[in-house]
C-alpha cells in the first residue's frame, strides 16, 4: 500500500490546497495569511511551498500554453490497451485544450516513470506529462494552483480542466464558500458545462463529500457534486479486463451513497507498481486525456455531450465486485466512448 503525506491546515476559517505525494516525496508545506472570518468562510491566499504571492520566491503562477509536438504516439504499459484503437482511427486530440491546474512552482519534486525514462518532476508536470501522452495532439496549458487567477478557456475548442488537487477545511461548513477567481470559475464551467472538468476524488479512502481521518472534508469535491460536466476520477489497481477484473485501489475515494455522485464517479487503472505514480492524481489526467480524444473525434459535441459519453460507456463486468457505491458508473473505456458514428 502507498502512504501519503497529506498537508492541511486545521482551521474551521481556512481551506488547504492538498496534493497527493508518495511517501519519499519532498515534505509539502502550507500556510495561509488573509483569512477571512470564520462566519463568511472566504478562502485567502493559499501558499504553498515557495509561492511568491506569499513572500517567498518561485516562478510565475500566470498560465502557461504548451502546443503540441507533431509525433506518432507512444503506447506505455500503464495505460489501457483501448487507447491504441483509439489513436489507429486518428483520435489524438486534435482541436482541444487541457488545462491543468496543479503544482507548477514548488520545490516540491518526485521520482517516476512513464515509460520514457526516470525523471524528477513536480505533481503538476507529471499531471501534464500523462495528458500530453494520452492526448498527443491535444494542447496543453497549465495554470498553477496558487495563483488565484480564473481559468480561462479556449474559444471554438473543446476545453477539459485537470484537478488533480483538493481544497480542505473542517468539516461541519454547510453554507456558500467565497471561492478565489480560480475555483469559482472551475465550479462555473462544471455547474454550466463550458468545459469538461475531471476531479481526482482523493486519497483518504472516503466517499466523495465524507470527512477524512483527519476531520476535513474536500470542499471542492462538495461543490462540485451535481455539476452537469464535472466527473470525479477514482484510482483502480490495474486496468481491468473480464479476465483479468480490477480492485479500487485500496487509498482511492470512492463513490458512496449519493447517487448524483455516483453518476458523475468513474474510474481507471493507476500503475503505480510501473511507474511509482500513486493516487487519483493519476487517474484523473487519464480522464482528461481521454475526454481530449472523444472530442477530437466528436468535434460538434459540447463539454457535457463528452462527459456523459465517458460516464454512460463506463465498463463493470472489467471490476471485480463492481458496485455502484463504490465504483459509480464504472471503469472508463476509450473504446465504447468512441464507438458510435455521432453522440448526442
Amino acid at each position: 500500500m502507498m502512504f501519503y503525506k497529506h498537508a492541511a491546515l486545521n482551521l474551521s476559517v481556512a481551506l488547504s490546497v492538498v496534493l497527493a505525494l508518495p511517501a519519499n516525496a519532498d515534505s509539502a508545506s502550507f500556510s495561509a495569511i488573509g483569512m477571512n472570518d470564520a462566519s463568511s468562510w472566504t478562502i485567502g491566499t493559499l501558499c504553498r511551498g515557495n509561492n511568491p504571492r506569499c513572500g517567498g520566491g518561485g516562478g510565475s503562477t500566470d498560465p502557461v500554453v504548451n502546443e503540441p509536438e507533431v509525433s506518432q504516439p507512444t503506447y506505455y504499459n500503464w495505460m489501457s490497451p483501448e487507447i491504441r484503437d483509439a489513436w489507429s482511427q486518428g483520435a489524438t486530440g486534435l482541436g482541444t485544450v487541457v488545462t491543468s491546474i496543479d503544482d507548477f512552482n514548488s520545490n516540491n519534486r518526485f521520482r517516476g516513470n512513464l515509460g520514457d525514462g526516470s525523471k524528477r518532476l513536480r505533481h503538476g508536470e507529471w499531471v501534464d506529462a500523462q495528458i500530453g501522452m494520452i492526448a498527443p495532439d491535444a494542447v496543453r496549458a497549465t495554470q498553477d494552483f496558487n495563483s488565484g487567477k480564473t481559468v480561462r478557456l479556449t474559444s471554438g475548442k473543446l476545453n477539459a480542466l485537470n484537478l488533480s488537487y483538493g481544497m480542505f477545511g473542517q468539516a461541519g461548513f454547510l453554507g456558500v464558500i467565497g471561492w478565489s477567481n480560480q475555483e469559482k470559475s472551475i465550479i462555473d464551467y462544471a455547474t454550466k458545462g463550458t468545459a469538461v472538468v475531471v476531479k481526482a476524488a482523493g486519497n483518504d479512502s472516503v466517499a466523495i463529500g465524507a470527512t477524512n481521518a483527519n476531520g476535513l472534508v474536500d470542499y471542492l469535491n462538495r461543490d462540485l457534486i451535481g455539476a452537469q460536466s464535472a466527473i470525479f476520477a477514482g484510482a483502480l489497481d490495474r486496468n481491468g479486463t473480464q479476465s483479468n477484473q480490477a480492485r479500487l485501489a485500496s487509498y482511492s475515494n470512492f463513490a458512496g451513497t449519493n447517487a448524483t455522485v455516483q453518476n458523475q464517479f468513474l474510474t481507471v487503472g493507476v500503475r503505480g507498481d510501473l511507474t511509482s505514480l500513486y493516487g487519483p492524481s493519476f487517474a484523473a489526467p487519464v480522464i482528461s486525456g481521454y475526454a481530449a480524444v472523444i472530442g477530437s473525434k466528436f468535434t460538434t459535441a459540447t463539454p457535457t455531450m463528452i462527459a456523459q459519453q465517458l460516464l454512460k460507456t463506463a465498463r463493470t463486468d472489467t471490476i471485480e465486485g463492481y458496485s455502484a457505491a463504490v465504483h459509480g458508473r464504472g471503469e472508463a473505456s476509450i473504446a465504447h466512448a468512441l464507438a458510435p458514428a455521432s453522440i448526442n
